[in-house]
């Protein structure tokens, strides 16, 4: 048995959740919209051959946003064998608006009641053998989150798509909007059976205006100008628009539905619960300074109370590996110069890189709380005022966020942007968002010239890249990208206690992102620095490290950086390698100074920076031009090589301007 299942709804319905559910993948449950941007694949446990597809959440098929173009063309062109149609059993009007445009696709469909639990606990209850016997197809009650109802809701599914049972043909509409449906449907039909379209879902797209219907349809301009006319006298007659009319048909029908079928709730615990936090935390004025004040305990735990700490013991535990293996190569009277290569190469690159391991998981389990619980959401409303100051909305934040992570599937995430406009805007200003790669260059500068202000080192960076994201933003708004951003509506999801599954699983993807990035990307960026630090051009073997490729290349370009105050070759040469990988920055550095692991290279880097030069570095190593897989994520989103290359200009130009006043600003204070 082979079967394809999709797995559709609407945002914030609990669809991930439901989806680790069923496979046992390692997916991020997140808790704000946007977190599902492409669709997600895995197999059903304990049914070998049956997959199922995570779509993008979204509130109907209309082609207006990447994720609904996404969604349905997997499910008119893929042809799953069933659909899963999770609905949140809370909130079940706005979720049936999608489920019944759904089942216009004819495709055998089982609904999933999600969130029952809330439901009872709140008052209310769902005839499901109601709900089921008026809709035409079968309903399950679950709890996604604790797995009930998830064993049930696989043998439906399996037996709807094994007996192809398609939804019952709702014929649900009255007055003008039927006349318009009807009309449109005799004049269509031979076009939709040729087009393998339903009949009924095709005459509704036409209905609105559908252009991506039309051309599938292959309708010749003749039968156009009549669907027009049938539109027009259909929104003359009821005096609105050919949406608003859908939209009134089917929300008719669904409060008739619900009359039938459910006890309608009180708003539940974890609603009104929301609700008072959040006249605290999305207040006017208090909102952003909580934020800050958030982010900042984040880093204080994160840098210097538990994750700086870990970090210091990992990072004894690799030097006494160092020198366990230096010994042993020593012993074994290997050559020197492999000797070097593995030791002063391979060891001080990816060792010093992993030593900053334990900052990266525990930032990113902080994260993954405030994702979790809620909050993100939250601070994605907060700053969609904001972010149209700058041209843009609030659901351009999300992408942002997770640029605080990696840029490159920041990159990807500008998908479910809605316009083009705002799509390439977010990408341009993507970059400013500090990476998790770049921490370890931070925790080495502040350790070396700010041991004591560490966390407001941090916060201090974090905040000035926001800031220039947002003064290029006002430059790119009044020049580049005129106009408008496309409206924004988001639903805020209630509060709840982050799970402890979702958040290790997130730590665990981190963890093992990093790990592969440091034996693959840093692994050959430290080979190869070790070899263009310990040859010259002449590929001779040098004793004097500012004879080599390096220091050539470094010198060569270090006149462009000496206005920033720091022109000695190993700060440039240090830049180059930071584009394979921002973590060899640091790699470089011991390798160049031939320090004894990151505490040895906090102690070396005062001999090559002053404290002002160290922040002017730091301030350029935070803006300047992201690592060449970011570079090319940016070329396929924006598709054109010209248009990245013009983002690295962009970039570096904004990074050499910023250090550049830091450097002459605190020249002129005294610093």
């Amino acid at each position: 048995m082979s079967m394809v299942f999709a797995l559709a709804g609407n945002q914030n319905c609990g669809k991930t959740t439901l989806f680790n559910q069923l496979t046992g993948s390692h997916q991020h449950v997140g808790n704000f919209p946007g977190v599902t941007v492409e669709r997600k694949e895995g197999q059903i446990k304990d049914h070998p051959g049956c997959e199922v597809v995570d779509l993008p959440g979204i509130y109907s098929l209309s082609p207006y946003t990447a994720e609904e173009i996404v969604t349905r063309d997997f499910l008119m062109n893929e042809h799953p064998d069933a659909i899963i149609n999770i609905v949140d059993a809370t909130n079940i009007e706005r979720n049936l608006y999608l489920t019944l445009q759904l089942m216009e696709l004819q495709v055998p469909m089982v609904l999933a009641l999600n969130m029952m639990d809330e439901v009872t606990r709140s008052g209310g209850s769902i005839d499901v053998l109601a709900l089921a016997r008026e809709l035409g197809i079968d309903v399950v009650p679950i709890v996604a989150s604790k797995g009930e109802g998830v064993h049930e809701l696989v043998d439906r599914t399996i037996a709807a798509a094994q007996e192809k049972r398609v939804p019952r043909k709702l014929d649900f509409c009255t007055g003008e909007v039927h006349r318009a449906i009807h009309s449109i449907s005799h004049i269509i039909e031979d076009h939709a059976v040729r087009a393998h379209i339903p009949l009924r879902f095709a005459a509704t797209k036409l209905v609105e205006g559908d252009e991506l219907i039309f051309q599938a349809l292959g309708i010749h301009e003749g039968d156009k100008e009549i669907i027009r006319h049938i539109v027009s006298d259909m929104e003359q007659a009821l005096g609105t628009d050919r949406e608003a009319a859908l939209a009134d048909m089917r929300y008719d029908y669904i409060t008739a539905l619900r009359e039938q079928a459910v006890v309608k709730p009180q708003a539940t615990a974890e609603q009104q619960r929301s609700l008072k936090i959040d006249q605290v935390l999305t207040h006017k004025y208090f909102a952003i300074p909580i934020f800050l004040g958030v982010m900042l305990l984040v880093f204080w735990l994160t840098f210097s109370v538990i994750g700086g700490r870990l970090s210091d013991w990992m990072g004894v535990g690799i030097e006494q590996l160092t020198g366990a293996v230096s010994g042993a190569l020593q012993s074994a009277h290997v050559s020197p110069v492999l000797q070097s290569l593995i030791v002063d190469g391979i060891f001080a690159g990816v060792g010093s890189v992993l030593s900053f391991l334990p900052i990266i998981v525990v930032l990113f389990f902080f994260l993954s709380m405030l994702e979790d619980s809620g909050y993100m959401a939250r601070v994605a409303f907060v700053m969609d005022s904001l972010l149209r100051k700058i041209g843009l909305s609030g659901r351009s934040f999300v992408p942002m966020l997770i640029g605080f992570g990696c840029s490159v599937p920041a990159i990807m995430a500008t998908r479910t942007l809605p316009g083009e406009r705002d799509k390439r805007m977010t990408i341009l200003l993507i970059p400013f968002m500090s990476c998790s790669a770049k921490l370890p260059i931070y925790a080495v500068f502040s350790a070396a010239f700010f041991p004591q202000n560490t966390a407001l080192f941090m916060m201090g960076l974090y905040v000035l890249g926001i800031v220039t994201g947002i003064g290029a933003g006002f430059l790119l708004k009044n020049t580049v990208f005129r106009g408008n951003p496309v409206p924004f509506v988001m639903e805020l999801p209630a509060y709840r206690l982050p799970g402890l599954q979702s958040t290790m699983l997130h730590m665990w993807q981190k963890a093992k992102d990093f790990i592969v990035k440091a034996f693959t990307i840093i692994f050959l960026a430290s080979i190869a620095v070790w070899f263009l630090q310990n040859l010259d051009f002449g590929f001779n073997m040098v004793t004097d490290g500012s004879r080599s490729m390096l220091a050539a290349l470094g010198r060569f370009l270090a006149p462009v950086f000496r206005p920033l105050g720091f022109g000695n070759w190993q700060s440039v040469a240090a830049l180059i390698t930071g584009l394979c990988a921002k973590e060899t920055v640091v790699s470089t550095f011991i390798q160049l100074t031939g320090a004894a692991g990151t505490s040895g290279l906090a102690a070396a880097l005062p001999g090559l920076f002053s404290p002002l030069q160290a922040v002017s570095f730091v301030v350029f190593t935070l803006l300047y031009m992201p690592c060449v897989a970011a570079m090319a994520a940016v070329r396929r989103e924006m598709g054109s090589g010209l248009k990245a290359l013009g983002l690295m200009a962009f970039q570096t130009s904004v990074a050499w301007l910023m250090a550049f006043l830091v450097y002459t600003v605190g020249l002129a204070l005294g610093f």
